[in-house]
């Protein structure tokens, strides 16, 4: 990784004359009071390294003759020098080759010089650079929005089962109504069956009484009239085998109530809007049922693409532990952005930051008072344990800076000037992208 392994700047901003040699792994805390150009040392960095745009709209430090001067050797033997009426930038390398931007460019990371672009970014933006980095982003993405349908959809079925359930349950029920309808029809047709076997009951039982009536008046025709005596006697012998028939029949008769049916016909709305009722409410639950199943089977689905989310980062090379993507948003230790503590979002603001080029060994960062000590060691500690250089300012003139700013010195170098180099002759070849 490419470090800062010195650094020279005179009449930037506030800054009248400095010199340091930042430490290569940890913590360099700039201290000092407000307003004397702990800012301006960060800047004069961010704009020797990532070129114009950060160049300040005022570099010049106000009632200086002398125009800024920046001057930083890296830890690859690269020179990078701003010095002139028009601050022109100089790249060269052990070897006395040329560069320019385009160098630096391909290993400063730019969220290195400009950690607040990437602290200030919403946190959807966070989460798209580290998915970048980690190369997810593309399949976590797909798996979201799979994961968002399905919810949808899952969620209309959820409203269609409760409504469903809620019809079934508002609807009345009837234990004792038949499981059909009852057709009137089918009830007439039982009844004029019934009707017919009476009324043929009844004919017998008419034949029956002519039969006796008969009898009974051949009886007195046989005493009345005894030539016909034998003729009636014949007539007699034939009805008496006719009654022994009938007689025979109409013990064996029994009627059939239609009261029933009659009852059942009277009433067939009634149980009819019963047995509809049964349908309507065993339909009903049915439905709901069915939704329900339909529900669980999407929130099978559901939870196994959280889990394939979950695998994914799990299983991606992450740039600090306990680092996610939940919903598009960057999750540290299960907390969002906005709910991490300062430090934590420094933490994570320079792992992430430092992935993106792994190349570049260094960041910048302002205002570190936001840390108490305990945290600010810690910070550092984990800096030394990444091989990491971090450059900062912090309002404290406390034992916790590496070097104090007064006036634009380095308390103690105040005597000291800061020797601009002379102009560079260029004795070789222009350095080409790619050649270093």
């Amino acid at each position: 990784m490419i470090k800062i392994s010195k650094l020279e700047i005179e009449n930037v901003k506030r800054v009248k004359a400095v010199k340091i040699e930042p430490t290569s792994s940890g913590l360099t805390v700039v201290g000092g009071k407000n307003g004397q150009g702990k800012t301006s040392v960060l800047d004069s960095i961010a704009w020797a390294l990532g070129g114009n745009k950060y160049r300040p709209s005022q570099p010049d430090r106000a009632g200086s003759a002398v125009p800024p001067y920046l001057h930083i050797v890296l830890s690859n033997g690269l020179i990078v020098e701003r010095k002139g009426k028009n601050s022109d930038l100089k790249v060269i390398d052990p070897n006395g080759h040329k560069g320019g931007q385009q160098l630096l460019d391909s290993f400063v990371e730019e969220l290195a010089i400009d950690l607040p672009k990437f602290m200030n970014s919403s946190s959807k933006e966070k989460a798209n650079i580290l998915l970048r980095i980690i190369g997810v982003g593309d399949k976590l993405h797909e798996l979201e929005t799979k994961e968002k349908e399905i919810y949808n959809q899952r969620h209309t079925i959820g409203q269609i089962t409760d409504q469903k359930t809620k019809f079934a349950k508002e609807q009345p029920y009837f234990p004792d109504a038949p499981k059909e309808p009852i057709s009137a029809s089918e009830l007439i047709r039982q009844q004029q069956e019934i009707l017919a076997r009476n009324g043929e009951n009844q004919r017998k039982r008419q034949q029956l009484n002519y039969f006796e009536t008969e009898r009974e008046a051949k009886g007195k025709e046989i005493a009345r009239l005894e030539a016909e005596l034998l003729k009636l006697k014949e007539a007699y012998m034939k009805i008496g085998e006719d009654l022994a028939i009938a007689r025979k029949d109409a013990l064996d008769l029994h009627d059939e109530s239609t009261a029933e049916l009659e009852a059942n016909i009277q009433q067939i709305d009634e149980i009819n809007r019963k047995v509809r009722a049964n349908l309507d409410k065993d339909k009903a639950e049915t439905d709901a049922n069915d939704y329900r199943v339909k529900y669980e089977e999407l929130t099978a689905e559901i939870t196994g693409i959280r889990q394939q989310k979950t695998d994914l980062l799990t299983n991606a090379n992450l740039p600090l532990p306990g680092l996610s993507v939940e919903d598009g948003e960057l999750i540290y230790n299960g907390q969002k952005w906005d709910n991490m503590s300062g430090a934590e979002q420094l933490r994570v603001a320079t792992a992430i930051v430092r992935r993106l080029k792994p190349n570049c060994g260094f960041i910048l960062l302002d205002k570190l008072e936001q840390m108490d000590l305990e945290t600010l060691n810690e910070f550092g500690k984990w800096l030394e344990e990444e091989g990491l250089q971090a450059i900062a300012t912090r309002v404290s003139t406390g034992e916790e800076c590496s070097l104090i700013i007064e006036d634009g010195y380095v308390a103690g170098q105040e005597g000291v000037q800061v020797q601009q180099q002379p102009e560079a002759v260029d004795l070789a070849p222009t350095w080409k992208a790619g050649e270093f």
